[in-house]
């Protein structure tokens, strides 16, 4: 019969591996959740790519989520554009959270324009992020953003309904945001890391 022998002296005489958690990356680009850095494999947004944001509806507090990624990036020498965003950006909600708004640019467009006009922003290599709220994005579309987002080297972010959760994404990042019964986020798809199995809460600070 085998003799019984305590871990801890398998430990001591470093006859078992034992194993060490990781460090959470630092990532170039955090997204000011810390949570929510800790599941990205990236530390934070992928950079230099598209982020894909699914809601049950606008206004549900989507752009509490990129709050603190808009103010930092609005200390930089690149702006922040805002294309066709369906309401007008509340200036005084955003400065309060430290968005420097003389570096945020709004894109007027017509529906049919969006897209072309998004790529353009993306690609052109002059802005540190451009979001967007396509309401007719099919695959294709979205791969041109990703390509053109990594060409200008800027973050993209494309605010879309839900329901397109079934149908796969080019997007390097996929988050999808439940308003009830309270605000949680879910990453539904993360480039080069394994999906997070739980929601993480985030306070719906600006509406």
């Amino acid at each position: 019969m085998a003799a019984l022998v305590a871990l801890s002296n398998l430990l001591d005489a470093r006859q078992v591996w034992r194993g060490r958690t990781m460090p959470v990356p630092a990532g170039d680009q955090p997204t000011g959740w810390l949570a929510l850095d800790a599941a990205l494999p990236a530390g934070g947004w992928p950079d230099a790519a598209l982020t894909e944001i699914l809601l049950p509806a606008d206004g549900v507090g989507e752009l509490s989520l990129l709050l603190p990624t808009l103010a930092r990036l609005s200390q930089g020498r690149r702006p922040v554009l805002v294309v066709a965003p369906p309401y007008v950006p509340c200036v005084a909600g955003w400065q309060q959270h430290g968005v420097d708004m003389r570096r945020v640019e709004i894109v007027a467009a017509p529906d049919a324009d969006v897209l072309w006009a998004t790529e353009q922003c993306l690609r052109s290599g002059s802005c540190a992020a451009v979001l967007v709220w396509p309401r007719q994005a099919d695959d294709r579309a979205l791969r041109r953003l990703q390509v053109a987002a990594d060409a200008g080297k800027a973050l993209g972010f494309a605010f879309r309904d839900r329901k397109h959760l079934s149908v796969a994404s080019p997007a390097a990042l996929r988050l999808e945001i439940e308003a009830a019964p309270r605000a949680r986020v879910w990453v539904r798809k993360c480039r080069g890391g394994v999906v997070p199995s739980q929601a993480f809460p985030f306070p719906r600070s600006l509406h």
